[in-house]
Protein backbone atom coordinates (compact mmCIF):
# COMPACT_ATOMS: atom_id res chain seq x y z
CA UNK A 1 0.00 0.00 0.00
CA UNK A 2 2.92 2.41 0.73
CA UNK A 3 4.67 1.90 -2.28
CA UNK A 4 1.44 2.70 -4.62
CA UNK A 5 0.44 5.73 -2.34
CA UNK A 6 4.56 7.09 -3.07
CA UNK A 7 4.04 6.01 -6.73
CA UNK A 8 0.74 7.92 -7.22
CA UNK A 9 2.57 11.23 -5.13
CA UNK A 10 5.21 10.51 -8.16
CA UNK A 11 3.06 11.05 -11.04
CA UNK A 12 0.30 13.14 -9.68
CA UNK A 13 1.99 16.34 -11.14
CA UNK A 14 1.75 14.59 -14.63
CA UNK A 15 -1.85 13.49 -14.30
CA UNK A 16 -2.95 16.62 -12.83
CA UNK A 17 -1.48 19.82 -13.41
CA UNK A 18 -2.50 21.58 -16.60
CA UNK A 19 -5.67 22.23 -18.54
CA UNK A 20 -6.64 19.80 -21.28
CA UNK A 21 -8.81 20.17 -24.13
CA UNK A 22 -12.28 18.77 -24.22
CA UNK A 23 -14.12 17.98 -27.47
CA UNK A 24 -17.57 19.05 -25.95
CA UNK A 25 -16.96 21.06 -23.19
CA UNK A 26 -13.91 23.29 -24.46
CA UNK A 27 -11.30 24.08 -22.63
CA UNK A 28 -10.87 21.58 -19.30
CA UNK A 29 -9.38 22.15 -15.85
CA UNK A 30 -7.96 19.41 -14.31
CA UNK A 31 -6.38 21.28 -11.73
CA UNK A 32 -8.71 19.27 -8.92
CA UNK A 33 -8.56 15.53 -9.22
CA UNK A 34 -8.88 12.72 -6.32
CA UNK A 35 -4.99 11.81 -7.09
CA UNK A 36 -3.95 16.08 -6.71
CA UNK A 37 -6.03 16.37 -3.30
CA UNK A 38 -4.28 13.25 -1.90
CA UNK A 39 -0.47 14.36 -2.83
CA UNK A 40 -1.29 17.89 -1.35
CA UNK A 41 -3.00 16.33 1.89
CA UNK A 42 -0.47 13.78 2.04
CA UNK A 43 2.10 15.37 4.20
CA UNK A 44 -0.09 16.03 7.02
CA UNK A 45 -2.10 13.00 6.90
CA UNK A 46 0.01 10.44 6.11
CA UNK A 47 -2.88 7.64 6.38
CA UNK A 48 -4.95 9.04 4.32
CA UNK A 49 -6.10 6.36 1.47
CA UNK A 50 -8.31 7.12 -1.69
CA UNK A 51 -11.82 5.48 -0.90
CA UNK A 52 -12.70 2.94 -3.21
CA UNK A 53 -15.78 0.96 -2.01
CA UNK A 54 -16.72 -2.05 -3.99
CA UNK A 55 -19.66 -1.85 -5.71
CA UNK A 56 -22.36 -3.77 -3.78
CA UNK A 57 -24.18 -7.05 -4.68
CA UNK A 58 -27.64 -6.19 -5.89
CA UNK A 59 -26.86 -2.84 -7.49
CA UNK A 60 -27.19 -2.17 -11.03
CA UNK A 61 -24.72 0.30 -13.28
CA UNK A 62 -26.46 2.61 -15.87
CA UNK A 63 -23.24 5.21 -17.31
CA UNK A 64 -22.99 8.20 -19.58
CA UNK A 65 -27.07 8.63 -20.02
CA UNK A 66 -27.44 11.89 -21.74
CA UNK A 67 -29.66 13.83 -19.75
CA UNK A 68 -30.07 17.18 -21.62
CA UNK A 69 -28.95 18.78 -24.98
CA UNK A 70 -27.93 22.41 -25.37
CA UNK A 71 -26.70 23.01 -29.06
CA UNK A 72 -24.14 20.16 -29.73
CA UNK A 73 -22.99 19.98 -26.27
CA UNK A 74 -24.70 16.42 -24.10
CA UNK A 75 -24.58 16.43 -20.51
CA UNK A 76 -24.45 13.08 -18.62
CA UNK A 77 -25.04 11.25 -15.93
CA UNK A 78 -24.68 7.94 -14.04
CA UNK A 79 -27.32 6.01 -12.00
CA UNK A 80 -26.56 3.52 -9.66
CA UNK A 81 -29.40 1.63 -7.75
CA UNK A 82 -30.99 -1.28 -6.55
CA UNK A 83 -31.47 -4.02 -8.91
CA UNK A 84 -34.83 -5.43 -7.90
CA UNK A 85 -37.13 -2.91 -8.80
CA UNK A 86 -40.16 -4.53 -7.58
CA UNK A 87 -39.19 -3.62 -4.08
CA UNK A 88 -39.47 0.33 -5.53
CA UNK A 89 -39.76 2.65 -6.22
CA UNK A 90 -36.67 4.06 -3.76
CA UNK A 91 -35.43 7.66 -3.08
CA UNK A 92 -33.15 9.35 -4.70
CA UNK A 93 -30.32 11.26 -4.35
CA UNK A 94 -28.14 13.70 -7.10
CA UNK A 95 -24.68 13.62 -6.04
CA UNK A 96 -23.06 17.08 -7.36
CA UNK A 97 -18.91 17.37 -7.23
CA UNK A 98 -17.02 19.67 -6.22
CA UNK A 99 -13.47 21.60 -7.48
CA UNK A 100 -14.57 25.15 -7.43
CA UNK A 101 -17.02 25.36 -10.07
CA UNK A 102 -14.14 24.77 -12.34
CA UNK A 103 -13.03 21.59 -12.20
CA UNK A 104 -13.63 18.00 -10.60
CA UNK A 105 -15.79 15.77 -13.01
CA UNK A 106 -18.98 13.28 -11.96
CA UNK A 107 -17.08 10.08 -10.83
CA UNK A 108 -15.83 11.57 -8.08
CA UNK A 109 -18.91 10.85 -6.68
CA UNK A 110 -19.06 7.44 -7.72
CA UNK A 111 -17.80 6.31 -4.21
CA UNK A 112 -20.32 7.64 -2.11
CA UNK A 113 -22.86 6.88 -5.27
CA UNK A 114 -22.48 3.16 -4.23
CA UNK A 115 -22.61 2.93 -0.69
CA UNK A 116 -25.87 4.98 -1.15
CA UNK A 117 -27.41 2.65 -3.92
CA UNK A 118 -26.32 -0.14 -1.80
CA UNK A 119 -28.39 1.26 1.13
CA UNK A 120 -31.40 1.30 -0.47
CA UNK A 121 -30.87 4.32 -2.93
CA UNK A 122 -30.96 5.32 -6.75
CA UNK A 123 -27.71 7.66 -6.78
CA UNK A 124 -26.88 9.72 -9.56
CA UNK A 125 -23.60 11.21 -9.70
CA UNK A 126 -23.98 14.38 -12.58
CA UNK A 127 -21.87 16.28 -14.72
CA UNK A 128 -22.84 19.97 -15.24
CA UNK A 129 -21.11 23.00 -17.08
CA UNK A 130 -18.13 24.19 -15.51
CA UNK A 131 -16.59 27.88 -15.25
CA UNK A 132 -14.73 27.11 -18.37
CA UNK A 133 -17.87 26.64 -20.75
CA UNK A 134 -20.46 28.80 -19.26
CA UNK A 135 -20.70 30.99 -16.34
CA UNK A 136 -23.12 31.04 -13.43
CA UNK A 137 -26.06 30.43 -13.36
CA UNK A 138 -25.66 27.71 -15.90
CA UNK A 139 -24.35 25.18 -13.85
CA UNK A 140 -27.59 25.48 -11.42
CA UNK A 141 -29.95 25.08 -14.46
CA UNK A 142 -27.82 21.63 -15.41
CA UNK A 143 -28.58 20.49 -11.91
CA UNK A 144 -32.30 21.76 -11.65
CA UNK A 145 -32.42 20.26 -15.43
CA UNK A 146 -31.36 16.69 -14.25
CA UNK A 147 -33.88 16.25 -11.84
CA UNK A 148 -36.71 16.82 -13.72
CA UNK A 149 -35.32 14.24 -16.26
CA UNK A 150 -34.93 11.95 -13.34
CA UNK A 151 -38.67 12.90 -12.46
CA UNK A 152 -39.25 12.33 -16.07
CA UNK A 153 -37.32 9.12 -16.44
CA UNK A 154 -38.79 7.60 -12.65
CA UNK A 155 -40.46 4.37 -13.42
CA UNK A 156 -37.42 3.12 -15.91
CA UNK A 157 -34.88 3.42 -13.11
CA UNK A 158 -37.32 2.91 -9.59
CA UNK A 159 -37.19 6.26 -8.49
CA UNK A 160 -39.69 7.74 -6.35
CA UNK A 161 -40.24 10.86 -8.05
CA UNK A 162 -41.75 12.57 -4.77
CA UNK A 163 -38.47 11.66 -2.51
CA UNK A 164 -35.21 13.24 -4.52
CA UNK A 165 -32.73 14.98 -2.45
CA UNK A 166 -29.44 16.93 -3.45
CA UNK A 167 -26.18 15.92 -2.10
CA UNK A 168 -23.06 18.09 -3.07
CA UNK A 169 -19.27 18.08 -1.49
CA UNK A 170 -17.98 21.76 -1.35
CA UNK A 171 -18.49 23.48 -4.87
CA UNK A 172 -21.29 20.92 -5.21
CA UNK A 173 -22.33 21.45 -1.59
CA UNK A 174 -23.33 24.99 -2.41
CA UNK A 175 -25.15 23.98 -5.30
CA UNK A 176 -26.89 21.05 -3.58
CA UNK A 177 -28.40 24.08 -1.04
CA UNK A 178 -28.52 26.36 -3.51
CA UNK A 179 -31.60 24.14 -5.49
CA UNK A 180 -32.68 23.43 -2.21
CA UNK A 181 -33.84 26.75 -0.83
CA UNK A 182 -35.26 27.70 -4.70
CA UNK A 183 -37.62 25.06 -4.61
CA UNK A 184 -40.38 26.55 -6.75
CA UNK A 185 -38.18 29.15 -7.67
CA UNK A 186 -38.88 29.87 -11.93
CA UNK A 187 -36.30 32.35 -11.84
CA UNK A 188 -33.36 29.68 -11.62
CA UNK A 189 -35.36 27.20 -14.10
CA UNK A 190 -34.51 27.09 -17.47
CA UNK A 191 -36.68 24.87 -20.35
CA UNK A 192 -34.25 22.48 -21.24
CA UNK A 193 -35.33 18.86 -20.80
CA UNK A 194 -38.74 17.74 -19.26
CA UNK A 195 -39.87 21.18 -18.78
CA UNK A 196 -43.30 19.97 -16.94
CA UNK A 197 -41.71 18.32 -14.51
CA UNK A 198 -40.50 19.61 -11.16
CA UNK A 199 -36.97 20.43 -10.13
CA UNK A 200 -37.85 20.43 -6.23
CA UNK A 201 -35.95 18.55 -3.90
CA UNK A 202 -37.18 16.73 -0.63
CA UNK A 203 -33.70 16.68 1.45
CA UNK A 204 -30.09 18.52 1.30
CA UNK A 205 -26.89 17.41 2.41
CA UNK A 206 -24.15 20.18 1.92
CA UNK A 207 -20.41 18.43 2.49
CA UNK A 208 -18.09 21.44 3.26
CA UNK A 209 -20.56 24.47 0.87
CA UNK A 210 -20.28 27.86 1.68
CA UNK A 211 -23.75 29.00 2.04
CA UNK A 212 -23.05 32.94 1.90
CA UNK A 213 -20.73 34.54 0.14
CA UNK A 214 -21.49 37.73 1.28
CA UNK A 215 -20.52 37.29 5.01
CA UNK A 216 -17.21 39.51 6.44
CA UNK A 217 -15.46 36.40 6.40
CA UNK A 218 -15.87 35.24 2.72
CA UNK A 219 -15.21 38.73 1.34
CA UNK A 220 -11.78 38.86 3.12
CA UNK A 221 -11.00 35.87 1.60
CA UNK A 222 -11.57 37.45 -1.69
CA UNK A 223 -7.92 38.33 -0.80
CA UNK A 224 -6.62 34.68 -0.99
CA UNK A 225 -6.04 33.82 -4.53
CA UNK A 226 -6.27 30.45 -4.84
CA UNK A 227 -9.53 30.61 -2.84
CA UNK A 228 -11.16 33.67 -4.79
CA UNK A 229 -10.44 32.69 -8.05
CA UNK A 230 -12.42 29.69 -8.47
CA UNK A 231 -15.68 32.12 -7.39
CA UNK A 232 -14.78 35.05 -9.16
CA UNK A 233 -14.58 33.07 -12.75
CA UNK A 234 -17.79 31.43 -11.72
CA UNK A 235 -19.48 34.89 -11.33
CA UNK A 236 -17.27 36.67 -14.19
CA UNK A 237 -16.15 38.95 -11.08
CA UNK A 238 -14.80 39.59 -8.23
CA UNK A 239 -17.35 40.28 -5.60
CA UNK A 240 -16.44 44.01 -5.73
CA UNK A 241 -17.55 43.80 -9.60
CA UNK A 242 -20.33 41.32 -9.47
CA UNK A 243 -21.81 41.39 -6.20
CA UNK A 244 -25.37 41.10 -7.11
CA UNK A 245 -24.64 37.20 -8.25
CA UNK A 246 -22.62 36.77 -5.49
CA UNK A 247 -25.72 37.38 -3.18
CA UNK A 248 -28.17 35.51 -5.61
CA UNK A 249 -25.76 32.44 -5.59
CA UNK A 250 -25.87 32.25 -1.63
CA UNK A 251 -28.03 29.76 -0.24
CA UNK A 252 -28.93 31.76 2.59
CA UNK A 253 -30.69 34.71 0.12
CA UNK A 254 -33.02 32.23 -0.43
CA UNK A 255 -34.08 30.23 2.72
CA UNK A 256 -37.89 30.00 2.61
CA UNK A 257 -41.12 28.09 3.61
CA UNK A 258 -40.37 25.39 0.52
CA UNK A 259 -36.86 24.97 1.91
CA UNK A 260 -36.93 21.14 2.47
CA UNK A 261 -34.88 19.17 5.61
CA UNK A 262 -30.92 20.11 5.67
CA UNK A 263 -27.71 18.62 6.82
CA UNK A 264 -24.68 20.19 6.88
CA UNK A 265 -21.68 17.68 7.26
CA UNK A 266 -18.43 19.43 7.63
CA UNK A 267 -14.06 19.37 8.16
CA UNK A 268 -12.42 21.44 10.78
CA UNK A 269 -11.91 24.33 8.42
CA UNK A 270 -13.79 27.60 9.02
CA UNK A 271 -13.15 28.79 5.44
CA UNK A 272 -16.17 26.11 4.29
CA UNK A 273 -18.55 26.93 6.79
CA UNK A 274 -19.32 30.24 5.88
CA UNK A 275 -22.85 31.12 6.36
CA UNK A 276 -23.98 28.22 8.27
CA UNK A 277 -24.95 29.22 11.13
CA UNK A 278 -26.97 32.29 10.33
CA UNK A 279 -28.52 29.65 8.04
CA UNK A 280 -29.59 27.27 10.60
CA UNK A 281 -31.28 30.49 12.55
CA UNK A 282 -33.24 31.11 9.88
CA UNK A 283 -34.16 27.08 8.98
CA UNK A 284 -35.22 27.20 12.79
CA UNK A 285 -37.06 30.03 12.80
CA UNK A 286 -39.42 28.71 10.04
CA UNK A 287 -39.17 25.03 12.02
CA UNK A 288 -37.53 23.90 8.99
CA UNK A 289 -35.43 20.29 10.20
CA UNK A 290 -31.34 20.93 10.21
CA UNK A 291 -28.21 19.35 11.19
CA UNK A 292 -24.83 19.33 11.69
CA UNK A 293 -22.04 17.33 12.01
CA UNK A 294 -18.28 18.24 12.08
CA UNK A 295 -16.06 15.61 11.56
CA UNK A 296 -13.06 16.78 13.88
CA UNK A 297 -9.21 16.97 12.62
CA UNK A 298 -10.45 16.69 8.84
CA UNK A 299 -8.57 18.70 5.59
CA UNK A 300 -11.29 19.65 3.60
CA UNK A 301 -11.62 16.63 0.76
CA UNK A 302 -12.37 14.53 3.53
CA UNK A 303 -15.40 12.94 1.86
CA UNK A 304 -12.87 11.30 -0.98
CA UNK A 305 -10.63 9.57 1.65
CA UNK A 306 -10.63 6.76 4.14
CA UNK A 307 -10.45 6.78 7.33
CA UNK A 308 -13.21 9.84 6.92
CA UNK A 309 -15.41 8.81 4.17
CA UNK A 310 -17.20 5.70 5.89
CA UNK A 311 -18.33 7.97 8.73
CA UNK A 312 -19.10 10.68 6.26
CA UNK A 313 -21.38 7.84 4.27
CA UNK A 314 -23.09 6.87 7.81
CA UNK A 315 -24.27 10.44 8.35
CA UNK A 316 -25.46 10.66 5.25
CA UNK A 317 -27.53 8.04 5.04
CA UNK A 318 -28.91 8.22 8.26
CA UNK A 319 -30.11 11.71 7.40
CA UNK A 320 -31.67 10.78 4.60
CA UNK A 321 -33.37 7.28 5.93
CA UNK A 322 -34.64 10.23 8.52
CA UNK A 323 -36.19 12.18 5.68
CA UNK A 324 -36.99 10.28 2.77
CA UNK A 325 -37.68 6.60 4.31
CA UNK A 326 -40.03 8.27 6.91
CA UNK A 327 -43.60 7.31 6.28
CA UNK A 328 -45.56 9.98 4.59
CA UNK A 329 -48.89 10.96 6.68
Amino acid sequence: MKTAFSLLLLLTPLLAAQPQKSSQAGTRDTSFTVHSAAAKLHKQYPFARIAEPPLPRGVRVHKNLVYSTIGSRKLRLDILRPENLRRGPYPAVILIHGGGWRSGDRSQAIPMARRLAGSGYVAVAVEYRLSTEALYPAAVHDLKGAIRWLRAHAATYGIDRSKIAALGCSAGGQLAALLGTTNGDRFFEEATGSPYQSSDVQAVVDIDGVLDFNTPDEIGADSIAAKTKAASLWFGGSIYEKRDLWVEASPITHVGPTTPPMAFINSSLDRFHFGRDRMIEKLNSLGIESEVHAIPDTPHPFWLFDPWFDTTCRYVIAFLDKTLKKPIR
